[in-house]
């Protein structure tokens, strides 16, 4: 049985949030997506603990908090620290992977080129979470 997520996508650039969101409702998937355009806007989000996501879908290159700082500061938090938080990224540099599964990420996708790539690499990240058992707090 699958689970609908509550996924906390974190990303500034508007054309990939789009997409993301076209990719959502193209494979009629029912998990609630919540947006943040950047760390400091999801650190707004998760100050709400009553209302935490499931996963976080976090992007690196963002301006005022990084995705990797975003991470520090995620990871230092007792109640937060034990959201799967997914990189999604153009950035291929192996020390961000590095420096990201340092931190305690739960994976680290490249997003494609070709839009048929990335709605195959959205929907099974998803599918993958919505099976897990995910502590829910």
């Amino acid at each position: 049985m699958t689970n609908a997520l509550k996924v906390l996508l974190i990303e500034d650039d508007t054309i990939e949030l789009m997409k993301f969101n076209r990719t959502i409702s193209s494979l009629a998937l029912k998990h609630e997506i919540i947006e943040a355009n950047n760390g400091e806007e999801a650190l707004k989000v998760l100050e709400q603990k009553e209302n935490l996501p499931h996963i976080i879908l976090l992007d690196l290159n963002m301006p005022k908090i990084n995705g990797i700082e975003f991470l520090s500061i995620l990871k230092k938090d007792e109640t937060l620290k034990h959201i799967p938080t997914i990189i999604l990224t153009t950035s291929n540099n192996q020390k961000d992977l590095l420096e990201c599964y340092k931190i305690g990420i739960a994976g680290y996708i490249l997003k494609p080129l070709k839009y048929e790539e990335y709605v195959s690499k959205i929907e099974k990240v998803l599918s993958y979470w919505s099976i897990n058992e995910l502590i829910k707090i």
